[in-house]
């Protein structure tokens, strides 16, 4: 069987990263062929923003599937820059599906949404939440990726063989100091190099958030940009269905680290938390990728504090 053409949007970044290194490795090896998202007019990559450039890039490409990544990822970004995020988010995947549709109709379009797109839905149901809730975005982030979700949907409609994910809370080895896993895990690697006195400084631990590894993340959108069979416009949660409180994760990571911490509170990392409780049901993709996570958290923290360690 000849290994599918891939192309990646946002591969250098952090899921990105991850999924090019999963693509590489022996278990899916044989079943892709990347190809560059390259504009051949520039020699560069293609600025998703640039509807032409896009549309020369995907006509070059002519990929087999497709795993749309690249986004102003960090809901603070997006808060501070929303034109950027909406430019981005929702009209730089209008400009990748288009082309998709139109040089390569039948490409599988793997999208990674996410679960802010549910916004105020969790705080109405203390179950975890499944695919046919309706969409209640609350920030700029959720916003437009509850926007791209519902527009891919559509174009589904109009033939767009779109899967369409919302991932929970993701992380792993590589991510940046700005989400809140990693941001302990630097902190407990400066003092155990002696670069920071033993206190740890946290804001709001009252949070609970439903984590994954990202390597499991990618996992899911590679099963999926591997299958011909699935619905156009299928949509599935990436969870656990077992939220963990922010504190329990700190506990842990203090846990692991090789001299004694204090905990402080500082104030000035102190934001109000307005979703005490995030949390999806990810039977669907279970039941039609064969998808479950199985990385144990443990495992996930003990993995980033090690890697942050070495740096």
């Amino acid at each position: 069987m000849s290994k599918r053409r891939l192309l990646v949007t946002g591969a250098r970044g952090f899921v990105g990263g991850t999924l090019m290194r999963a693509v590489a490795s022996p278990l899916w090896a044989g079943r892709f062929e990347p190809v560059d998202f390259v504009d051949p007019q520039t020699a560069g990559a293609a600025d998703l923003r640039d509807a032409e450039a896009v549309d020369r890039a995907i006509a070059a490409a002519r990929p087999d599937a497709v795993i749309h990544l690249a986004a102003i990822a960090a809901p603070r970004q997006a808060k501070d820059e929303p034109q950027t995020a909406w430019q981005v988010n929702l009209m730089g995947t209008f400009n990748l599906a288009q082309s998709v549709l139109r040089h390569v109709p039948t490409a599988r379009f793997v999208f990674a949404g996410s679960s802010e797109a549910y916004g105020t839905a969790f705080n109405r149901s203390a179950a975890p939440l499944s695919e046919d809730v309706v969409l209640e975005p609350m920030s700029p982030y959720g916003a437009t990726k509850a926007a791209a979700d519902i527009m891919l949907r559509q174009m589904a409609s109009d033939g767009l063989q779109a899967a369409i994910f919302r991932p929970f809370n993701h992380t792993g080895p590589g991510q940046l100091p700005a989400y809140v896993v990693p941001a302990f895990a630097g902190q407990i690697a400066r003092i155990e190099a002696g670069q920071q006195e033993p206190v740890l400084r946290v804001g709001n631990l009252e949070a609970r958030r439903d984590f994954l590894d990202v390597r499991d993340i990618v996992d899911a959108y590679l099963r999926a940009a591997d299958r011909d069979d699935l619905a156009a416009g299928e949509t599935f949660n990436l969870s656990t269905g077992a939220p963990v409180q922010i504190a329990d994760i700190l506990a842990l990571l203090t846990g692991m680290a090789r001299v004694p911490v204090t905990v402080e509170i500082d104030p000035d990392r102190y934001l109000p938390n307005s979703i005490p409780v995030m949390s999806g049901n990810s039977g669907k993709a279970q039941k039609l990728l064969g998808w479950s996570p199985v990385i144990p958290l443990t495992q996930t923290l003990a993995d980033i504090l090690d890697v942050i360690r070495q740096k």
